[in-house]
């Protein structure tokens, strides 16, 4: 990981956890003077930032913080849902020999990061499997777009991993959405990688308490 992801990563938490509010400025130069760094890493962590919709680059004010409100959040991890089903069932109809030995390999590595409690290694082999299960869709266009919105609700995605247990679940329900592609269920795989990614009820509240709003949606 370089100098710029773990700028972004920090501002990331600072954003999703409400030390950086909506609306706040984020300027380059005094990011730079705090972190000790030139402003370089800076701007290509809020380029970075950008891209996940954290924040919005507005003429003559800069870079400011874009938190999405529960509604949307919510709409959008509805949408992810549903891209993750997609892809599920269609890898489980057309997985091939080279995508199969990529998804073994991903869940191993899953696997491995889970039983060590490396909750930052374990995040980043979980971007990297679904990431082969989009691939293992077939389809460029759908991979495209689960990729697309995958990287917008990344760090809420991650800071979900922080609830107790949830890596333990997070690792069975990735065990699962295998066994349901290699058996060829069709069905069963979009049901389980839906129900994988979906938040709501409990979940939900979770994650909105986990980023210190209070006026989750109902």
């Amino acid at each position: 990981m370089n100098r710029a992801q773990r700028l972004r990563l920090t501002i990331e938490d600072e954003i999703v956890n409400g030390v950086l509010r909506p609306g706040a400025r984020l300027d380059e130069a005094q990011l730079a003077e705090r972190f000790g760094v030139s402003r370089t890493p800076i701007r290509e962590a809020l380029l970075q930032l950008a891209v996940t919709g954290l924040i919005e680059v507005k003429p003559r004010r800069g870079a400011v913080v874009s938190m999405p409100d529960p509604t949307r959040l919510l709409e959008m991890f509805e949408t992810m849902a549903e891209l993750e089903a997609s892809c599920g069932r269609l890898a489980a109809r057309r997985l091939t020999p080279e995508h199969q030995a990529a998804l073994a390999a991903a869940l191993e590595a899953c696997r491995a990061a889970a039983e060590a409690g490396d909750l930052a290694e374990y995040y980043a082999e979980n971007t990297v499997f679904h990431a082969v299960i989009y691939r293992a869709s077939r389809n460029g266009f759908l991979c495209e777009q689960a990729l697309a919105l995958s990287r917008r609700l990344a760090p809420f995605r991650r800071i979900q991993l922080r609830a107790r247990n949830r890596v333990g679940q997070s690792f069975a329900e990735h065990a699962g959405i295998v066994e349901a592609i290699l058996s060829g269920d069709e069905a069963e795989t979009a049901a389980r990688a839906r129900a994988h990614v979906l938040v709501q009820g409990d979940r939900f509240s979770d994650l909105i308490l986990s980023l210190g709003r209070d006026d989750a949606a109902a």
